[in-house]
């Protein structure tokens, strides 16, 4: 579809939106599970399970590398255009109700087929794995401002039990990325493993201390149906506790490993977006407005196509309001050296990702090896300063 628009100073403005039907690879991303489960029940080895996470993990990276990076960046002056175009939150919306699907076939499987406990466990695991994308759905749908909107981000944040999320990200974390006092902003030093234990339930914490505030300033009761957070563990109560009840006991263990593992993909990526980035603190005590720079960047075509561009958070963090199709790319920015699957396989190898992303993190442009400048993890930081003195 061709944008266009005559500007005053620089005359007629075009924009030829490529990657327009591309987006919808994203579905073939969530419902790619299904085709793996048809597959076993076709052949009956459980290897074909494995399938979506081998295509994801090993894969993706190499296609990410095969076919390059993207930095193509619509014009800013027809931004609001592609934001009022339906097509992109129909397809966003879309995505909601395949999650569901893609979780309910399944708990059908593991239901109704005799799978013995090892292949029950590595399918949890997988769809848990698979299910976190379900989060970025809901990250991406959460920061739009209507109610039906804000309504299917809860939905799609009940498919992993992780209901706090929308209201912990967009009242907590971007107000307080990239500093220290950030549980979802990780350290330099700082492995993913401490991390996550860190992350996890300062999340959770700062998110219900989000929402008492909200419904404090509107003069609600915390334990009501006008809580948010209530209404998306409702709706996995109702989806989850049904399918148990529905197909079997055996479901709590896998819906207790594929909740954790979902989890823990959002740590993953939270680990990889601002390590060790740190916001200049300024002399009344607050720090800094959030700028592209705080945040690691990576313009990887083909994972960003599946991810929605969460890739391009540096500018999301810049534009929280920004919609997926419209997030640019700019100059100077942290880059990571590959796409998020393959920098999620670095984070599960600590003494790698130090390799790799700490003398990266002090080459940032902005911080030029000075180490006032990074967010460093306090149980590491005489190591690190003598490391890097």
């Amino acid at each position: 579809m061709l944008y266009s628009i005559n500007d005053p100073q620089k005359g007629v403005i075009e924009y030829q939106e490529p990657k327009r039907w591309l987006w919808s690879l994203v579905l073939l991303l969530i419902l790619l599970p299904i085709l793996a489960m048809a597959l076993y029940l076709h052949v009956g080895s459980a290897w074909a399970l494995l399938i979506p996470l081998i295509l994801t993990y090993m894969l993706l990276p190499v296609l990410d590398l095969w076919v390059g990076v993207d930095k193509n960046n619509p014009p800013e002056e027809l931004i609001s255009q592609l934001e009022q175009d339906p097509y992109y939150n129909r397809l966003l919306q879309l995505c909601v109700p395949a999650h569901v699907i893609t979780l309910v076939a399944s708990a059908w499987l593991v239901g109704s087929q005799n799978l013995t406990w090892p292949v029950l466990l590595m399918f949890a695991v997988l769809m848990g794995i698979y299910s976190g994308s379900s989060i970025n759905t809901a990250h991406e749908i959460g920061h739009k401002s209507t109610k039906r909107e804000r309504f299917l981000s809860r939905i799609a944040l009940a498919v992993t039990g992780y209901g706090h999320f929308c209201v912990e990200h967009n009242l907590g974390h971007h107000r307080d990325v990239a500093t220290p006092v950030d549980p979802a902003s990780s350290r330099m030093g700082e492995n993913i493993y401490r991390f996550a234990l860190r992350e996890i339930p300062g999340a959770l914490r700062r998110g219900w201390q989000e929402e008492s505030k909200r419904l404090g300033k509107r003069g609600k009761a915390v334990w009501s149906l006008d809580n948010h957070i209530l209404q998306s563990y409702l709706m996995t109560l109702a989806l989850q506790g049904g399918l148990v009840l529905l197909l079997g006991w055996q479901l709590i263990v896998f819906f207790v490993l594929h909740n954790v593992f979902a989890w823990f993909q959002l740590t993953s990526a939270n680990y990889i977006e601002h390590y060790g980035l740190l916001r200049e603190k300024k002399d009344n005590g607050k720090y800094e407005r959030c700028q592209p720079h705080h945040s690691w960047n990576a313009n990887h075509y083909v994972s960003n196509l599946l991810l929605l561009q969460l890739q391009r958070h540096s500018d999301h963090h810049a534009n929280p309001a920004r919609s997926y199709q419209s997030l640019r790319s700019f100059e100077q920015l942290p880059e990571l050296p590959t796409s998020y699957f393959g920098m999620y396989v670095l984070a599960y190898l600590p003494p790698l990702w130090f390799n790799v992303m700490d003398k990266r993190l002090l080459e940032v442009p902005h911080i030029n090896g000075d180490l006032n400048k990074v967010n460093i993890a306090p149980h590491r930081e005489d190591e690190l300063r003598a490391r890097y003195a």
